[in-house]
């Protein structure tokens, strides 16, 4: 599948390497988190990246539940288990510490261009989540991350399929919501997943915000104003490229 470029098969296991991630994140998901620079001193693999994997190997269950326990660095070997079972974990091959947890139910799909199809659609609605969804989330509830060091982490995503016979899904968004706990706060990004006019299947993704303060205006503009002319910027030069 086309998500080959973005791993390593080694000793076993599955390694991916900090400019893999960053390019996957930058280039599929459109998602310019600082966490996933290449050169970020807190470098993380995308959860995104790690959930297209394992939908890639697995296939695409009727039920699923993923809780990201952990971030993924540069190069970690990662086991994905040969498994039939309806839990189970990714682990470090070396250390044996456990980055995410899935649970599965139901009926299975694995044609290879309808999950490939439903990735690019889940992780471009996904990486659209900041600004356009988070940052108003967040003016709502007058509260707002610390712009100099930035910490949205993905804490879990769910979904459910009502229909296990459809093609093309395409992603919308549902009203969103965001609870406020001290320094913290949850916010929840709800989706639909429709083939044409019906709706097969829901789900959402669950994000964890922290180092809260009060919101102020100029400080969070100028902040996505930077994000989205770096996203811009890296696109167009992207552009270019692929053109020449």
């Amino acid at each position: 599948m086309f998500l080959k470029e973005f791993y390593e098969v080694r000793d076993g296991g599955i390694a991916i390497s900090a400019e893999q991630a960053s390019m996957f994140a930058k280039e599929v998901a459109h998602d310019f988190n600082p966490l996933h620079d290449a050169d970020a001193k807190r470098f993380c693999v995308p959860g995104d990246l790690l959930f297209s994997l394992v939908l890639e190997k697995y296939g695409l269950s009727q039920n699923m539940h993923f809780i990201f326990s952990g971030m993924v660095g540069h190069n970690v070997l990662l086991n994905f288990p040969e498994t039939d079972a309806e839990r189970f974990d990714v682990t470090d091959s070396q250390q044996d510490k456990t980055y995410l947890q899935i649970e599965r139910s139901g009926d299975v799909i694995r044609d290879p261009n309808l999950i490939e199809a439903l990735i690019r659609d889940y992780v471009a609605f996904s990486g659209q989540n900041f600004p356009y969804v988070l940052v108003p989330l967040l003016a709502k509830e007058n509260v707002m991350f610390n712009i100099d060091r930035p910490l949205v982490i993905y804490e879990s995503m769910t979904l459910h399929l009502d229909c296990m016979q459809f093609s093309e899904p395409r992603l919308e968004m549902l009203e969103p919501k965001m609870e406020v706990n001290g320094k913290r706060a949850t916010a929840y990004l709800h989706f639909q997943i429709c083939c044409g006019d019906a709706v097969v299947g829901s789900g959402f993704k669950k994000l964890a915000v922290s180092g809260l303060r009060d919101y102020e205006v100029e400080p969070m503009q100028a902040f996505v104003e930077e994000y989205l002319a770096r996203k811009h910027g890296y696109l167009s030069n992207l552009a270019v490229a692929e053109v020449g």
